[in-house]
């Protein structure tokens, strides 16, 4: 199946200024997610969607394809889904067909070639047309409580907040990295969330979506650490 990588990667992020390109331990951030997509040797291509020049020669550096994102979606209310469809749009009026799509974060640098493979290993046409890495929850999702305007606490599901962790199914979140799709089922769907999606699970030290300072040093220190024991 003919197969593309996407991994996005805005130049105006606020949170934490110019963080696909920051140095994490010697290379540009961008650089592992783009090594990990080619080692994966999942895909025919890889490609770095960006409207920032600095980030099109980093990633072009380390092996990507470029391609240069509009305007409009370069915003903060530019969704990921957008850039994608729009990508598969373009590319099918060029006359290139795409029967997998995968979207990449550059933000997670810790995430493996080999976490890669495993999610897109998981689609399998009519069976599994949706497929993202997800990790346990740090704490109890179900006693989340909502932050009211008078700043007072409410149960977000009342029904919910009383019963212990075992009387619940097993729970998992999207951990911010991995997202790989039937491109058709992509486009009629128009979200990484569509009926018969299933999950690669991976561990919460390779699941840091990395947005802020404290998440950025948080990464730092596990990659320091998984660094560390690799050692003989």
């Amino acid at each position: 199946m003919a197969s593309i990588a996407l991994i996005p990667a805005r130049g105006g992020s606020k949170r934490l200024p110019r963080k696909n390109i920051m140095d994490f331990r010697g290379r540009p951030m961008i650089a592992y997610t783009i090594a990990a997509a080619r080692e994966s040797g999942c895909f025919d291509r890889v490609v770095v969607s960006t409207e920032d020049a600095e980030i099109a020669d980093t990633a072009r550096g380390y092996g990507a394809e470029i391609d240069r994102r509009a305007a409009e979606l370069a915003t903060d209310q530019a969704r990921v889904t957008d850039i994608c469809l729009d990508l598969l749009a373009r590319e099918a009026g060029a006359g290139r067909s795409w029967s997998v799509l995968a979207c990449l974060y550059a933000t997670a640098p810790m995430r493996t070639a080999a976490d890669i493979r495993a999610t897109v290993g998981l689609l399998a046409p009519g069976r599994c047309d949706f497929a993202m890495a997800v990790t346990a929850y740090a704490m109890a999702p179900h006693q989340a409580l909502r932050l009211e305007a008078d700043a007072a606490l409410a149960p977000m599901w009342p029904e919910l907040i009383e019963r212990r962790s075992s009387e619940l199914p097993p729970l998992v979140v999207d951990n911010g990295s991995t997202y790989a799709v039937d491109a058709a089922a992509f486009r009629t769907h128009k979200t990484f969330y569509g009926p018969t999606l299933r999950g690669h699970r991976m561990p919460r030290e390779r699941s840091v979506d990395i947005d802020t300072r404290d998440d950025y040093d948080y990464a730092l220190w596990l990659a320091g650490r998984a660094a560390e024991a690799d050692r003989p």
